[in-house]
């Protein structure tokens, strides 16, 4: 053979190890290809120490299993109202510079992805998602189709000091699957024989607790068509009617803020508490207080439709339609956010996160009793509650319509306005400020 043909041989050898090496390649791993596809998945949040923490250790157990795929990860800010200006930002200029998944709180969905559909992309023929909560798949559904991946969840109850209800003459029992007008009557009785407060809430901003109490019943600002619902809202008028009632009686504590309830709950000055999972962490900072505090469902409204469960807060990963192959993205999110029990249970242990993942509930860490709720299985309750929560469509203008109902709830507490006139001005408010 000729010198030339040796040299075309061994050229040709090399051009092929270099294909099969080379990151160009086509690879069912994920490795950047010819057509587009990257190995690299972007990812924008906030909260370094829960939402940011969670993706990371997601990150860590996708690579385990492939170890071709970088993650950036980045964290804005604190705040999600900057993740949400740069949102706005890239969707604004046509989809430019904008991550691969997004971290959007439920309550803003509907804003973002009906007007800007193109650019988010619809999972529903990805995850199965008759395996997570109800209430959070209808949280992201639009025109039929799911869009996100449900995260965390808001998932209420009621945190109560056993000791203080006991010296009042009370079980446990006693505040389980009970009425508001019950919890009433009981938080009477303790503050007569005990001198403390039956409840707390944020006197200044009572959008977390009327929103808790309304989707209790299956009830939201709009309905499923989007049309407003304040003025002929059953539950919202209960909702006024009961806060109004516990208020006039005494039976809620007032505080200026979140850093003054906190306070309250840890020296003693409420019985309890009514809000989200989340609020675990606020009740155990008092390691005095450790054996005295239970978990138990959160009263209802006497709404026929009314569940003694409810949702405030949580968050969904949203993934940005770019052009490119969706494959490794999938990927990643079904194997580990519809797959990985064990996942499911690390970032219970390690951020006391409380998943919308169903077959999660089954995961060893939560069948392990809490000592500060003297060993009661406080995450197998959560867990237990979120089939139960009523799924409800938050629309557009969630913002919007918590300062309006906000601001009219305050009015009528005062005694200056009645309930029709208080419903009257939120829904004259939200109309004036969505035209």
């Amino acid at each position: 053979m000729c010198r030339k043909g040796k040299w075309l041989m061994v050229f040709a050898a090399v051009l092929a190890i270099f294909f099969v090496f080379s990151p160009l390649s086509v690879s069912a791993a994920g490795k950047t290809q010819a057509g587009g596809a990257k190995n690299t998945i972007t990812v924008w949040a906030w909260d370094d120490n829960f939402n940011i923490a969670i993706m990371k250790t997601a990150a860590a157990r996708y690579r385990e299993l492939n170890p071709n795929v970088d993650f950036n990860i980045e964290i804005i800010s604190s705040s999600k109202e900057d993740v949400y200006k740069k949102l706005q930002t890239g969707l604004a200029a046509g989809g430019k510079n904008l991550p691969d998944i997004v971290l959007i709180e439920d309550y803003s969905f509907y804003q973002y992805v009906s007007a800007y559909s193109k650019y988010f992309y619809p999972l529903h023929d990805v995850l199965d998602y008759s395996k997570f909560s109800p209430y959070k798949v209808q949280v992201m559904t639009l025109n039929g189709k799911h869009y996100g991946v449900p995260f965390d969840t808001g998932v209420c109850a009621t945190f109560f000091r056993h000791d203080i209800l006991e010296k009042a003459g009370f079980t446990d029992a006693d505040i389980t699957d009970i009425t508001w007008d019950r919890f009433f009557e009981i938080g009477k009785i303790v503050e007569q024989k005990t001198g403390v407060k039956m409840t707390i809430a944020n006197g200044t901003n009572w959008s977390s607790f009327f929103r808790m109490m309304i989707q209790s019943a299956g009830a939201w600002y709009f309905d499923a068509n989007n049309n407003m619902t304040i003025t002929n809202n059953a539950a919202l008028r209960e909702t006024f009617e009961t806060i109004k009632k516990l208020r006039d009686a005494g039976v809620i504590l007032e505080c200026a803020d979140d850093s003054q309830l906190a306070g309250a709950i840890n020296n003693g000055t409420t019985a309890s508490v009514i809000n989200a999972a989340w609020r675990v962490s606020t009740v155990k900072a008092e390691p005095g207080q450790s054996g005295l505090w239970r978990v138990t469902t959160m009263p209802r409204l006497n709404n026929a439709k009314a569940a003694n469960a409810s949702n405030t807060g949580g968050s969904s990963w949203y993934v940005i339609e770019n052009n490119q192959s969706k494959d490794l993205i999938n990927s990643f999110l079904k194997t580990i956010y519809a797959g990985d029990a064990a996942f499911y249970d690390k970032i219970l242990v390690d951020q006391g996160a409380v998943c919308a993942w169903l077959p999660s509930q089954a995961g060893a860490a939560y069948g392990v009793g809490d000592p500060f709720f003297n060993g009661q299985k406080v995450n197998l309750f959560f867990a237990e509650q979120l089939p139960k929560i009523p799924p409800v469509n938050y629309g557009q203008y969630v913002p919007e319509a918590n300062t309006a109902v906000n601001s009219a709830l305050f009015n009528y507490l005062q005694g200056t306005i009645t309930v029709d006139e208080a419903l009257k001005r939120a829904e004259d408010q939200l109309k004036n400020q969505i035209q």
